[in-house]
């Protein structure tokens, strides 16, 4: 490891502990925290790439591997893994845990078919932004399960963002822009930021519950849920429905 991985693991530690203190939605801390959990996911695929000679075939498969049991277990404990239920602690461990290894996997998959496969950053950029419309298609369309739609298309977006970034800042030599890694993360910065901004004025990114599918605010009903959990929102999901005001 890096001394760049320790202090970015560190900097994600702070942030997640801020996270979950918090009892409610905050945009600046929750961004804060999938920035830094992105680049934690990103360095781990790169060192064990680059500094243990891991191959991006055996990272790929380990992680995919890894990120179905994450949504396994999450599965057996909670009977849920819609976003519109975190509710409690558990649930945002087993969600940020799942971005973790997202990330880590988006990079490992990202890079195989970049460099790995030799298919270019461009070319990989649009077969990912391909295979997400497609979910958008089928979700919107055909009718596919939202909640697999949604994480089948945030699995996508980490390689799409991989190959966005490496076209974007590798040299033309090898098949980028050659923008440089320095002005590229700033470009990405700022786009975060201002969507930060946006979204903290706007609170666009807050579902109110009664938009929201009764399956997934109250998934699965037919099976035993082994834990009853009392509404506490801190991710940016779900706002609770105001109870009706007395009449009279």
């Amino acid at each position: 490891m890096t001394n760049t991985t320790y202090i970015m693991g560190s900097l994600l530690v702070a942030a997640l502990v801020a996270q979950f203190r918090l009892r409610r939605y905050v945009p600046s801390v929750y961004w804060l925290a999938v920035v830094l959990i992105s680049i934690v996911g990103t360095l781990i695929t790169d060192n064990l790439t680059d500094n243990l000679g891991i191959s991006l075939v055996t990272t790929t498969i380990v992680f995919s591997i890894m990120l179905a049991v994450v949504f396994a277990v999450w599965w057996a404990s909670e009977r849920t893994l819609s976003i519109h239920t975190i509710f409690s602690t558990r649930r945002e461990a087993f969600y940020w845990l799942a971005v973790l290894f997202t990330f880590a996997l988006g990079t490992a998959a990202g890079d195989l078919a970049a460099e790995r496969i030799n298919l270019g950053y461009l070319l990989s950029g649009l077969m990912f932004g391909a295979m997400i419309a497609s979910v958008a298609f089928a979700h919107y369309r055909l009718k596919l399960n939202a909640v697999l739609a949604f994480w089948i298309a945030y699995i996508l977006t980490r390689p799409l963002g991989a190959s966005v970034g490496d076209y974007l800042s590798q040299p033309r030599a090898d098949g980028g822009v050659g923008l440089g890694t320095v002005v590229t993360s700033a470009l990405f910065l700022s786009a975060i930021l201002v969507v930060v901004v946006f979204l903290t004025i706007t609170r666009r990114d807050e579902t109110p519950a009664q938009t929201v599918a009764p399956e997934e605010l109250q998934p699965h009903l037919h099976l035993p849920h082994p834990h009853v959990h009392v509404p506490d929102v801190h991710l940016p999901n779900v706002v609770p429905p105001r109870p009706a005001r007395d009449q009279g």
